[in-house]
């Protein structure tokens, strides 16, 4: 088995290579969600800039004799002969570690902005004032890692906050990007694009869920063979990571909006409050709350809006953002939570089969995230000047992607279908739908008009009699392949 490897992130890489090779004082933040890759990231750039000197600390939700003791096991762990019996000491352990030339990581730093951990950030503060005086004669540095963006910005972006504008550096990273992922399946298993779409609506691009698949033999695997061995088993390593992760943090808060929401995705404000009032009247009235709560701080959902709609338009979407925390709660939840009691085959069939379901929808994300890639890097043959989004009105209209080129004046409209039998029925609702549009945007009116058909795959004769009806046929494959032209 070809073994595994560190794949993407060669922009990040670089940077923080750039970092660690300065030999004098650095501060960096590092923010993404879990299981993105922080801690891989700084791994391999520690590893090829010969950085040897090394603390990790993974902070706990706790209080400080919590973190206190978290950390003197770390010490224990790395060999280092130092030891802390407060907050405050353990921000001049920082100062003193650094001073010697050592690289601190402390990961899940936004715990710090709970109130019985945040006067660390005073310590921590002082410290940092007292190195960054003296930078050049400092040759270690330290990095923060955060994967609640609203707490950490809190911490560090907040002008009233201790340690506002003491950062050197920040990094933010996102998934893994098509051309990586290729890659990484390219190497493990196979790039059919019915597994693409399937691991991507599953996963997204979170590198660890693909190498937990790939450590239990499975990435290469049928769907049903690849979701028993990585959910139903109690070995299973994914079976309880959202609701350990991510759904930990919520303290059992929101648990009815995100159901409702990971089961009919793309609802509105008021069809949101009136699932929650039938449930209960204290819930229907927390709806606005929770939404804000969960969009600003802990960005589990987003409010979509269609193509060039004003941000206080009342036709704005809801979503779950993130596709494991949705797919685990849609699909996997229940049936996982009842192996005890029902036929494991029952229940592997009926999350597979509202896994299939639900694919649907995430092409068409994903065929706009292969647009806006392409688009990226000069590739593909659509160069887009605003980000593709979908279109729908009051009166019924629905088109999957708008996709608009200022450049040279052309504005595509798509329609995805996970069946590829159902894209040529689908043409007339997208042409009549288009037109719409037009009629409500009258300075596309001399632009290039597009139509295109998406699907995991498009035969050769589906796709010549999608070009007959004046329709560009687009398969997976099609769109993969200028960013896999681009990365060799």
């Amino acid at each position: 088995m070809t073994p595994w490897g560190f794949y993407g992130r060669q922009h990040e890489l670089a940077q923080l290579r750039s970092v660690l090779s300065r030999q004098r004082w650095f501060f960096v933040q590092i923010a993404g969600r879990r299981r993105i890759g922080k801690t891989s990231l700084i791994q391999q750039a520690l590893a090829q800039t010969g950085r040897e000197l090394v603390l990790y600390v993974q902070i706990p939700d706790s209080d400080p004799a919590g973190v206190v003791s978290a950390c003197n096991d770390y010490l224990q762990t790395f060999g280092i002969d130092k030891r802390v019996s407060s907050l405050a000491g353990l921000a001049q352990l920082v100062s003193e570690l650094v001073q010697q030339g050592y690289v601190v990581a402390l990961d899940e730093f936004q715990y710090f902005n709970r109130k019985p951990l945040f006067d660390f950030c005073s310590f921590l503060q002082a410290e940092v004032d007292k190195l960054s005086a003296r930078a050049e004669s400092v040759r270690g540095g330290l990095i923060v890692l955060g994967s609640l963006h609203a707490e950490m910005s809190a911490l560090l972006e907040d002008r009233v906050a201790p340690l506002f504008n003491r950062t050197t550096d920040v990094l933010e990273l996102g998934h893994l990007d098509f051309a990586s992922l290729a890659d990484l399946l390219g190497t493990h298993a196979d790039l059919e694009p019915e597994r693409l779409l399937f691991l991507w609506s599953l996963f997204e691009g979170v590198p660890k869920f693909y190498r937990d698949a790939y450590e239990q033999g499975v990435l290469d695997a049928d769907r049903q063979e690849m979701l028993k061995t990585l959910f139903f088993s109690s070995s299973s390593p994914l079976r309880g990571e959202a609701d350990n992760w991510f759904l930990r943090e919520l303290r059992g808060r929101y648990d009815t909006l995100l159901q409702y929401l990971a089961r009919n995705p793309g609802r509105g404000n008021a069809d949101i409050t009136a699932a929650l009032s039938a449930i209960s009247e204290h819930e229907g009235k927390q709806a606005g709350g929770y939404l804000k709560v969960l969009t600003e701080r802990y960005r589990m959902v987003e409010r979509r809006l269609p193509i060039f709609a004003s941000s206080k338009a009342r036709t704005g979407r809801y979503y779950i953002c993130d596709n494991f925390l949705r797919s685990w709660l849609m699909a996997l939840q229940r049936p996982v939570s009842a192996i005890h009691f029902r036929p494991q085959e029952q229940l592997l069939g009926q999350a597979d089969q509202l896994l299939a379901e639900a694919e649907g929808a995430t092409l068409e994300e994903m065929a706009g995230r292969l647009y806006e890639e392409a688009s990226r890097k000069a590739v593909g043959d659509f160069p887009l000047s605003e980000r593709i989004k979908g279109y729908w009105d009051r009166s019924g209209v629905e088109i999957d992607l708008v996709a608009v080129s200022e450049e040279d004046r052309r504005i595509r409209f798509g329609s995805c279908k996970r069946n590829p039998e159902k894209l040529q029925p689908s043409v007339l609702a997208l042409k009549t739908g288009a037109d719409s549009f037009l009629k409500h945007h009258q300075r596309f009116a001399d632009w290039r008009i597009e139509y295109c058909a998406i699907a995991p795959r498009i035969s050769d004769q589906l796709a010549g009699e999608l070009r007959a009806n004046g329709v560009i046929p687009q398969s997976i494959s099609t769109l993969l392949q200028p960013l896999l032209a681009s990365s060799r």
